[in-house]
């Protein structure tokens, strides 16, 4: 059946497929025999496979724990039939970096691809077409069409202005001729101009440290409040600090800001006025991981982390023990909001 409106579905990168040994992100859509159906979220939902035997370096026990249906991942591609369609590829096989890696690229790409996108529905063209004379150039130019966006913002015409395309037009003498113009019309310049700096606002980075700290004091507990409360106080309204418990004696603390060098150097100084705090009540405070910037996947392994250990918690909740016992094995947040309250779940 014959569409009246242009195109909306376009991979995002020039290549139609992706290369042998590229870790690339998929989105899991059923279950076979032999492994999963999956789609090439960044080549426009191509399909590929991953076999069983590609999902862990491990003995399986339980196919459900290592992939669901709908949940998306960052893979690795073992063989690509271009002729055929066919696209091999692996979970066991994709390292740390790489997955850190793939998903920095993929929310880049998306970001740009959600940008085009809107601008081709709202101006009534192709989204190819859009990619072909602007976003694929961007991402020969610039390493990553995400970059060119950036200089967009305060300076779009260092940007466009370079860009060029040859259209046909028959001269006087019926004759054709090649001319080059912009790649793109005023009114589409306008609109891509206008979405980029809707979409493109700085976003923050989000520092993590964590630390291990103890004091077998009389009043322990209330030194190492006093310890959270100079931790907090390093912050400032750009970089605010925060100190979470995950599970006694270990803590996090943690900082959004747009500088992640004021934010590694204010968590540091946190990690400093805590340390202090604490050793004056004879305490100890050990840092297990110094300040860095975290990825939304280790901020999200966190979270499921404390939640698993919340839900321990819970199964436990009923045991019976002495209060000592319970403050030192409970899971939740130090409330320094609270004086009558150390610990909430």
């Amino acid at each position: 059946m014959a569409t009246n409106g242009p195109s909306l579905e376009c991979r995002m990168y020039e290549a139609k497929y992706p290369e042998v040994d590229q870790a690339v992100m998929i989105q899991v859509k059923s279950m076979a025999d032999s492994g999963a159906y999956v789609s090439l979220l960044e080549y426009n939902n191509i399909e590929g496979m991953i076999l069983f035997s590609e999902l862990s370096r491990r003995r399986i026990r339980s196919i459900s724990s290592l992939i669901k249906v709908g949940r998306i991942e960052p893979v690795m591609v073992l063989r690509v039939d271009k002729e055929k369609g066919y696209i091999d590829l692996s979970k066991r096989r994709v390292s740390e970096e790489d997955i850190q890696g793939c998903e920095e690229r993929f929310n880049k790409s998306k970001l740009v691809h959600s940008i085009m996108r809107h601008v081709a529905e709202t101006m009534n063209i192709d989204l190819e077409d859009l990619y072909i004379h602007v976003g694929w150039p961007l991402y020969r130019k610039y390493g990553h069409a995400f970059e060119a966006f950036k200089v967009m913002v305060n300076d779009p015409n260092s940007v466009l202005d370079s860009l060029t395309r040859e259209v046909i037009e028959v001269g006087p003498d019926g004759q054709e001729v090649k001319k080059v113009v912009p790649a793109i019309t005023d009114e589409v310049k306008d609109a891509l101009v206008k979405n980029i700096r809707r979409r493109m606002t700085p976003q923050p980075l989000k520092i993590r440290a964590d630390i291990e700290m103890k004091c077998f004091q009389f009043d322990g507990v209330l030194h190492i409040k006093e310890a959270m409360y100079k931790a907090e106080a390093a912050g400032n309204d750009d970089c605010p600090v925060k100190i979470k418990l995950v599970a006694p004696p270990v803590y996090v603390l943690t900082t959004q800001t747009l500088d992640k060098e004021q934010g590694i150097a204010i968590l540091t100084k946190a990690i400093e006025a805590c340390t202090e705090e604490i050793e004056r009540h004879k305490g100890k405070l050990t840092v297990k991981e110094a300040p860095r910037a975290v990825s939304e996947r280790e901020d999200k392994l966190l979270a499921e982390h404390m939640a698993k250990l919340g839900r321990q918690n819970e199964e436990i909740s009923g045991d019976e023990g002495s209060e000592e016992e319970e403050e030192d094995t409970r899971m939740g947040e130090i409330d320094l909001d609270n004086s009558g309250t150390v610990i909430t779940e």
